[in-house]
């Protein structure tokens, strides 16, 4: 088990708004050691992917790559173009109001805890308190618990490191299971403290850590911005656990720091974290608001009506793109949340995967419903794009194996150094994100692509399957009967279905299956 760097040192420049290169030998001459092997491969692999079946296979995954490869830059561009004009002209004018002394009567900050590390608690205590002292600021804290040891960790937190700051502290019990009863309870209890209009309301994990700053140059937004219903920040990620997973989660944050400027070039972003974002008042306590995060459900055509059981971000998310709501990242306000992995470090990754995934396609079928004029050419392209990317994935990997074993084996040489050369491609640019060289980087990327798109082709199918560990355990696909299993025979025909429609148009484009023509199919069917 590995243990992180203290979570209070910040990380973002505050003059620059990110942090340094971190520049380390031993790495950059990893990345050169890199470049030559894969110069050495180029140049002595035989030069046969372009002749016969192997060549039309290497131009079909040609034209895969350049679309995919678009997209990837298409992102970089719109980022840096965010990075560098929208957001400055942004942040200049929040830092001019808050200078001359504007300020929010109070800040609310709605928490939800469940069987919290003690010292993790006590850090996102203090942070709060610190940016609520550094800031000058009143604040209410509304901490949705699941079990009274919630409720004495927090206290004993808000006693050690309170003070004097201005704070008041309610607790609220849920009375049902699930993170989203105990937000729904916090929410209500947030009205009924009076929370209304452009108050600001953060909404926070119990192990989410504000960085100094964070409420310097998130609170002006909502002011200079009074058509911006909600914003997210920069997240960094502590992982206790081995130091793969730590890299891992570094990569998919990168890759996150990135697409989400992208996405705030439109005026909207793909999720509102439920790490922390802070949202209006007038927003989130509407009863319709409330209602949706308790107990947002989704209907199918084959599974019939089920509900959701995490993803309470994607939930709010969705409430504010019905509302034509715009939204905002905040690149140079940072949040640390800690990741206490467990001994089972493979299996928890597993599991955050299959989570992530099917909160992503289960929110993703009804924002596409929705349309392009209603959510936003670019954005409702994101959502469509995120259930093309799980096929594209592992289109490269399926035909090369396949020609490699029944063709040539040059096709599985010659897709070795394709990945290798476009995963030190993208890792360069997550490089810039990540603020270091990480040469972990090329192959975890690959891993983590390859794995997210199985898992997805697995849960289309089957989106009522749900289960979180990090809650107790819960789940909400243990249903039996001769209904169910019919409904998950049906499902598993389904996927195969697709699978060898996918396979079969694959190989047939490639040349890998010659192409029927009007003689197959008089032999085929008689005529």
């Amino acid at each position: 088990m590995v243990k992180p760097k203290h979570a209070d040192t910040p990380v973002l420049d505050r003059r620059k708004g990110k942090a340094p290169f971190q520049w380390k030998l031993s790495e950059v001459g990893k990345y050169y050691i890199y470049v030559a092997v894969l110069i050495y491969l180029i140049l002595e692999t035989p030069n046969r992917i372009w002749d016969g079946t192997l060549g039309m296979l290497t131009y079909t995954l040609g034209i895969l790559g350049i679309w995919r490869y678009t997209w990837w830059m298409t992102h970089f561009v719109r980022a840096q173009i965010y990075e560098r004009f929208r957001y400055p002209s942004i942040r200049d004018k929040a830092a001019q109001i808050w200078d001359k002394g504007w300020r929010p009567k109070r800040v609310y900050f709605m928490i939800t805890s469940y069987m919290e590390h003690p010292e993790t608690c006590e850090k996102v205590v203090l942070s709060i308190c610190r940016e609520l002292k550094d800031s000058g600021v009143p604040g209410t804290i509304i901490v949705g618990t699941g079990v009274p040891q919630d409720e004495d960790t927090f206290t004993a937190a808000v006693e050690h490191v309170a003070g004097d700051v201005d704070l008041d502290v309610v607790y609220v019990r849920q009375t049902g299971p699930g993170k989203r009863i105990a937000i729904g309870l916090a929410l209500r209890a947030l009205c009924r403290r009076g929370a209304y209009g452009d108050d600001p309301v953060f909404f926070m994990d119990g192990d989410s850590i504000l960085a100094p700053g964070c409420l310097r140059k998130c609170l002006p937004i909502l002011a200079v911005r009074p058509d911006v219903h909600a914003l997210t920040t920069y997240e960094t990620v502590i992982a206790y656990g081995p130091r793969w997973m730590q890299r891992w989660l570094d990569i998919r944050f990168a890759q996150r720091h990135m697409v989400m400027q992208s996405h705030a070039l439109s005026w909207k972003v793909l999720t509102l974290t439920g790490r922390m974002s802070l949202y209006r008042a007038s927003k989130v306590v509407e009863t319709e608001f409330i209602e949706t995060v308790e107990n947002d459900n989704l209907d199918h055509w084959l599974w019939g009506r089920f509900r959701f059981l995490s993803g309470d971000d994607k939930s709010t998310w969705f409430s504010l793109v019905k509302a034509r709501a715009r939204m905002l990242y905040i690149p140079d306000a940072q949040v640390y949340t800690v990741e206490r992995i467990g001994d089972k470090p493979f299996e928890r990754a597993v599991q955050n995967v299959f989570r992530w995934s099917g909160n992503l396609l289960r929110n993703g079928a009804r924002v596409i419903a929705l349309g392009p004029r209603r959510v936003g050419l670019f954005i409702w392209w994101c959502v469509v794009d995120q259930r093309l990317a799980m096929w594209t994935a592992i289109a490269g990997i399926v035909s090369m194996i396949t020609a490699g074993i029944f063709i040539d084996p040059l096709a599985l040489w010659a897709f070795l150094v394709w990945v290798m050369v476009t995963r030190l491609f993208f890792s360069t640019i997550l490089f810039y994100y990540a603020r270091r060289i990480d040469m972990t980087f090329p192959f975890l990327l690959y891993a983590n692509q390859l794995g997210l798109a199985f898992v997805k082709i697995y849960i289309v199918f089957r989106l009522p399957f749900q289960r979180w560990t990090n809650r107790g355990n819960q789940s909400v696909y243990g249903q039996g009967g001769i209904r169910w299993w019919i409904k998950r025979s049906m499902a598993a025909y389904i996927t195969l279905i697709w699978l060898l429609g996918f396979l079969i148009l694959l190989f047939t484009y490639s040349g890998i299956i010659p192409m029927p023509d009007y003689h197959s199919f008089t032999r085929i069917f008689g005529g």
